[in-house]
């Protein structure tokens, strides 16, 4: 079953606790919202099945949708109903991040700027030292705890938030926790630069091939991420074309491999898996293919996603774009 209440906690981080690199650590933060009511979240920075290192992305610049769906929500903790519809978090269809991009880390090590720890303390101590920065975490809260101090900084009520990682595909005890659109992660936004850093956590035991119902792991899950490259990518979209609905929107797709892709059985989708069916037939080698989207296959000028899926349904590759890069009429946006 999925997580038991999923949501997004909205607050201002006044301190950190590193846990070194024995057992289960986790980088632990202090936050408080705008009531003063304080929180605790509890990162992983190990994992307990093996290999142990976590798999980790920082997007030092993020740009995607979801920014946008989060300015509405107010400080403190966000409880965030299932689906696509709202600022959820899915690593997988979301289009958050590049899996291949992903890299590994030791959860502690001697030297500076050598493990996750040192990682998370770049971001998070620059959110600390800056008073209008907000850090949105998301994962699964506990408490709050009444008769319970707080572990590691001692508050009273115990509260906080863990899992803040992906959660889906899961082996072995932990597929009880899977589910979609219920991933987590940390998000901080620094108001005055103006800026998003986006820092993403997973498990190398976890599948990147995951049910869109249960969020379990599908037979034959595929390599871990950073192991190969897709041979057909996403590479452009047209959302915004010129002139009066309804426009021709297309998205322009790569065949980067050095042998053709039958392309039969493929489909793109939008955030919200609305399908549209891609011409049958193989695509040659380093050949591209400017694809006319049609209803009810949406390219919304307020940002979305666009996933490229084969003949089982599976995704190949996806991206997202936010409402600027929509705004331009005419322009098309390259990935």
């Amino acid at each position: 079953m999925p997580l038991k209440s999923y949501g997004v906690l909205v607050a201002r981080a006044t301190g950190v606790r590193r846990e070194g690199a024995s057992d289960t650590p986790h980088y632990q933060i202090h936050l408080t919202d705008e009531g003063g009511t304080h929180y605790r979240a509890a990162v992983n920075v190990r994992s307990q099945e093996e290999p142990s290192e976590l798999l980790y992305l920082v997007e030092d610049d993020l740009r995607h949708p979801v920014t946008a769906l989060l300015d509405g929500l107010e400080g403190g903790w966000n409880t965030l109903p299932a689906g696509p519809g709202g600022p959820n978090l899915d690593y997988i269809r979301g289009n958050l991040l590049d899996p291949a991009r992903m890299r590994t880390l030791p959860a502690d090590a001697e030297g500076p700027d050598n493990d996750l720890a040192d990682l998370l303390d770049h971001y998070v101590q620059r959110a600390v030292a800056d008073p209008d920065a907000r850090l949105y975490v998301f994962g699964e809260r506990w408490g709050p705890e009444p008769a319970v101090k707080d572990k590691v900084f001692g508050f009273l009520p115990g509260n906080g938030v863990h899992d803040i990682h992906m959660n889906q595909g899961n082996s072995g005890r932990f597929r009880g926790d899977d589910g979609v659109w219920q991933d987590g992660g940390l998000l901080i936004r620094f108001p005055g630069e103006p800026r998003w850093v986006g820092i993403f956590l997973a498990f190398q035991s976890q599948a990147w091939h995951t049910d869109d119902i249960t969020g379990h792991a599908l037979e034959d899950a595929g390599p871990r991420p950073g192991a190969g490259e897709e041979s057909v990518r996403i590479v452009a979209a047209l959302a915004n074309p010129l002139g009066p609905a309804p426009e021709a929107e297309t998205v322009t797709l790569l065949n980067a491999s050095p042998g053709p892709v039958d392309l039969t059985g493929w489909t793109l989708a939008d955030r919200l898996k609305n399908a549209c069916a891609l011409p049958a037939g193989p695509l040659p080698a380093g050949a591209a293919l400017a694809v006319t989207v049609a209803a009810p296959f949406q390219l919304g000028n307020r940002g979305g996603a666009i996933t490229l899926l084969d003949e089982d349904g599976r995704k190949v590759h996806g991206v997202s774009y936010t409402a600027e890069q929509a705004g331009r009429e005419g322009w098309t946006i390259v990935f």
